[in-house]
């Protein structure tokens, strides 16, 4: 049975990261999957590396070759490929464990010929969040190339990493990259791919971490005439995809937006800002779980397995929707079935002190998610959602739902009635004490 993603890793002289990379890979809560490692005629013990992993995990397929770039090494993975669905790393980068699956449910979910995620640009140690789409819906072919018409020569649109492709889609059209060139050949395929596709879908997750080592065309010792033949031939890509995806009449309206990807691509130019003001350091752009506390035991330690496990999942709600994770476990607790009728009822509840909960529900007011009301008298708290707190409370259902399915994975039915009976015995015992 043919796995649903094949993933497809070209590696030359890696040895220093691509250990990160495959673990990443291999750790994926999306199970369903290929990886094919290609090392392209490395010279150091790359090769060596990714013999392990295959030993390992059947799931690793590795292929040596004679060293021939970067494009017909991927162009060779691809004719290998088996998966519905095709995903690509670079051997210094690195994804989230939730990136495939992500990935696979939103191509599902909304029948997507395209899944684009925004994603980490790593400087040293310093990290930055970098995306471009904030439309959380379905876009067409048109409203996909209109925000890209905005940003021509970004990475977000140019580079393999930060999408899932449709393999029908390429081998229907036999699309594969341009070995010729060695520059923007990303971003040539992906127009001629874009051309096929019909439904795009942008996450607003980062699912993967891009480390800033490739270098420029100046620096791979190209000189300034074939630069500038390169450019120009890209470009002819570029036009001709507008041509097509546009009427005459369209066409001629953005010919000034088109022209500009000339002028952004003057200095190589898909490459951020070195430092974004957003930069984080590496290693604090999400929760901190302690590896020691969750392998141990004892009250707290059960209490603190629990807390990460659900923070795991509320995590991606909260970047999602620009949210902090203390305001997504706020508006968690808000939604549940019973009612906290106090603020000090509800600071209790939250596990928060009074202040940081006014805090925090000022902010929820602030950003246009919920209402909230006291009653004089009795000081008893009202909470309304307000319609822009809908999808993000669906998205925390899901979150609870997966939270659960991750706690009893494995269990039997029998598991489970067992452990429902023994819940509700526990929760008895603790009725008797605190609820005198």
């Amino acid at each position: 049975m043919n796995p649903i993603v094949s993933i497809i890793v070209p590696i030359y002289n890696a040895e220093k990261t691509i250990g990160r990379c495959v673990d990443s890979i291999l750790n994926q809560e999306y199970t369903n999957f290929e990886l094919l490692l290609m090392d392209d005629g490395s010279r150091d013990a790359s090769g060596a590396i990714c013999d392990e992993y295959a030993k390992k995990d059947s799931r690793v397929r590795v292929i040596h070759k004679d060293n021939s770039g970067v494009s017909d090494t991927r162009n060779q993975a691809l004719d290998l490929a088996r998966g519905t669905y095709l995903q690509f790393l670079d051997a210094d980068d690195w994804i989230t464990p939730n990136a495939t699956r992500l990935f696979v449910e939103t191509a599902e979910i909304y029948h997507c010929d395209l899944v684009v995620c925004d994603f980490y640009r790593v400087v040293g140690e310093r990290v930055s969040h970098k995306g471009d789409i904030d439309d959380d819906c379905v876009l067409t072919k048109e409203e996909f190339a209109a925000h890209m018409i905005e940003n021509p020569a970004d990475f977000y649109y140019g580079v393999l990493w930060n999408k899932l492709f449709r393999r029908d889609i390429v081998e229907e059209h036999h699309l594969r990259m341009n070995a010729d060139i060695s520059w923007c050949e990303d971003f040539m395929f992906n127009l001629e791919y874009i051309r096929y596709a019909e439904i795009f879908f942008a996450l607003q997750i980062p699912l993967y971490y891009y480390v800033k080592t490739k270098g420029s065309l100046a620096t791979q010792g190209m000189s300034i005439t074939k630069t500038i033949k390169m450019k120009l031939m890209v470009f002819e890509y570029y036009n001709n995809f507008y041509k097509h995806v546009l009427n005459e009449k369209d066409y001629e309206k953005n010919r000034v937006q088109v022209y500009r990807f000339l002028i952004d691509a003057a200095g190589d130019g898909t490459v951020p800002p070195s430092i974004l003001p957003s930069a984080k350091k590496l290693g604090e752009e999400r929760s901190i779980v302690s590896e020691e506390a969750l392998i141990g035991e004892g009250i707290l330690i059960d209490e603190y397995r629990n807390r990460k496990l659900l923070d795991y999942y509320l995590e991606t709600v909260a970047i999602k929707n620009d949210l902090t994770l203390e305001e997504v476990r706020l508006l968690l607790c808000l939604n549940q079935p019973h009612r906290c009728r106090t603020r000090r009822e509800l600071a209790d509840f939250a596990n928060v002190t009074p202040r940081a909960l006014s805090a925090q529900l000022q902010k929820l007011i602030r950003k246009g998610l919920i209402k909230v009301d006291t009653v004089r008298k009795t000081k008893e708290l009202k909470i309304i959602f307000l319609a822009l707190s809908e999808p993000i409370l669906a998205e925390l259902a899901d979150a609870q739902t997966r939270y659960e399915h991750a706690r009893f994975s494995g269990f039997s039915e029998e598991n489970l009635v067992q452990y429902a009976h023994l819940t509700e015995k526990l929760k008895q015992n603790i009725l008797n004490i605190l609820a005198q």
